[in-house]
């Protein structure tokens, strides 16, 4: 090759390596710039982040207890807006919102099943948190003999009543005597401390729980806080001893995974306890009390670090602001701020899928609780046959047990949707334990000489539900047993 050929090739390759070292600086300043902006965007997520979790205190100071909210609203006029919205209770999901639905018609089995219990007299879905107190004292289901602790979660004014007598105290006064001194709606001081704005659980009864279970609540980082604030109300509960005290039965699961009912049915057999005895069955019975808390941490939310709040209270941005919008309702009713942060699809199809679920878990708690209340029916037919008190103790076992699997779900709010798999598991084995102990009240009956099929009767409507409850109540439910 010629001196003037190799000089070309040189000439050539250098010109090429050029080029080559000038896209490698391009690209490697691409490549930071874009490092430079996503590490950008992670910055100002984590500030973001430690924004929100830093309350601001009010401008101008709120007198502790103040359970007033509009006394908050100078301070936070947005969210005290938001708040103010709940008031429509004329809202409606396919299964939730704020419409006072009435469960017992839609349901009649729901009397039976609550046959000598006041929820056969009114079953209804709750209006909202601006309603706490207009419907619970409406409630056919308060009376004379009703315990303050049924106050507990309807109103702020509690927080300063258990300030001043003391929780044991407060549990133990009745119902009707705390009326003239509760009269604030559930609100800002429920979930907030009037000095400095933190999120802070206001009752003692989850703190309690959570100490049982070796949790400090004061250690609580703030995205849990936003589920814990509800989980003080939106949990099951019972009322302990002669005193009434509010407790959560939660000492034998975990929580970090859900309190099951199994672990909850084990911890109410060890203290021997029952909300009442049916009127059909005669088994001695527990009445969950809307599971909301536990079975949310089953699911798959909970799992991704989801809390209550980023589907019920959403942030908002207004103004150039952003806040929580606290106009607390179904994730249904505000799908673009809720749902489709996280869901990059259409609400209509968000809409559609989470119906999809629902309706699965509707379809099995109504196979449930049919099951659930024929089973009753077959626990009275087997005592109208002659069978005593130790022949049926396993048999109302079964039923009392199959029950409370029923209600875990049935009482939650989002038909399922906050566990759909752990619904269905807990509705099958509901539906499980309801036909062993129809299968043992047939071996019952054939001992008795009874090989015909019960005569069950018709509680498809609430107005024959109820007349049949009341007929069992009163010692005269009509003969089950098969003529001749």
């Amino acid at each position: 090759m010629s001196a003037k050929n190799r000089d070309r090739n040189r000439n050539k390759n250098g010109a090429a390596s050029q080029r080559s070292a000038v896209w490698r600086g391009y690209a490697l300043f691409a490549a930071a710039a874009v490092a430079v902006f996503l590490l950008g965007l992670l910055a100002a997520s984590i500030f973001q982040r430690r924004a929100e979790s830093m309350a601001l205190a009010p401008r101008e100071p709120i007198a502790p207890p103040e359970s007033d909210s509009s006394h908050w609203a100078v301070n936070f006029p947005r969210e005290y807006d938001s708040y103010r919205l709940a008031l429509d209770s004329a809202t409606k999901t396919k299964y939730g919102g704020a419409e006072p639905r009435d469960y017992l018609a839609e349901t009649p089995a729901n009397v039976i099943l609550f046959a000598g219990y006041a929820f056969a007299k009114e079953y209804r879905q709750a209006r909202g948190h601006l309603h706490a107190i207009e419907d619970v004292t409406k409630s056919e289901r308060v009376g004379p003999t009703t315990a303050a602790t049924c106050w507990t979660c309807k109103s702020p004014d509690v927080v300063r009543l258990m300030a001043d007598l003391g929780p044991a105290d407060f549990y133990s006064q009745t119902f009707d005597s705390l009326k003239s001194e509760i009269t604030h709606p559930i609100g800002c001081l429920d979930c907030h401390d009037p000095k400095t704005m933190q999120l802070r659980v206001a009752r003692p009864t989850l703190g309690e729980a959570l100490k049982r279970q070796n949790f400090d609540l004061a250690k609580a980082s703030h995205q849990e806080m936003r589920s814990l604030v509800c989980a003080q109300c939106h949990a099951e509960y019972y009322f302990k001893g002669k005193g009434n005290y509010l407790t959560f039965p939660w000492d034998n699961g975990t929580i970090s995974q859900g309190i099951s009912p199994e672990a909850m049915a084990k911890y109410y057999d060890k203290n021997n306890f029952a909300d009442w005895t049916h009127a059909v069955s005669g088994a001695p019975m527990v009445k969950m009390q809307h599971p909301d808390y536990e079975l949310y941490k089953s699911g798959i939310h909970a799992y991704r670090g989801v809390a209550c709040a980023d589907c019920h209270m959403p942030y908002r941005s207004e103004g150039g602001a952003k806040f929580t919008d606290h106009h607390v309702q179904s994730p249904l009713l505000n799908v673009a701020n809720s749902c489709a942060v996280c869901h990059r699809w259409s609400e209509q199809e968000i809409r559609a899928r989470v119906e999809s679920i629902q309706d699965k878990v509707r379809e099995g708690r109504d196979r449930a609780e049919r099951v659930v209340a024929m089973a009753h029916f077959d626990v009275a037919a087997a005592q109208q046959a002659g069978a005593k008190d130790d022949e049926l103790t396993e048999v109302r076992r079964l039923v009392r047990e199959a029950q409370l699997r029923w209600d875990y779900v049935a009482a939650s709010n989002s038909m399922g949707f906050h566990s759909p798999t752990e619904s269905m598991r807990i509705l099958g084995a509901a539906v499980d334990t309801a036909g062993q102990c129809r299968v043992e009240a047939a071996r019952i009956l054939a001992k008795h000489g009874v090989t015909g099929p019960v005569a069950y009767p018709d509680f498809s409507t609430k107005a024959k539900a109820q007349a049949l409850a009341k007929a069992f109540a009163d010692g005269k439910g009509p003969n089950l047993l098969p003529a001749g």
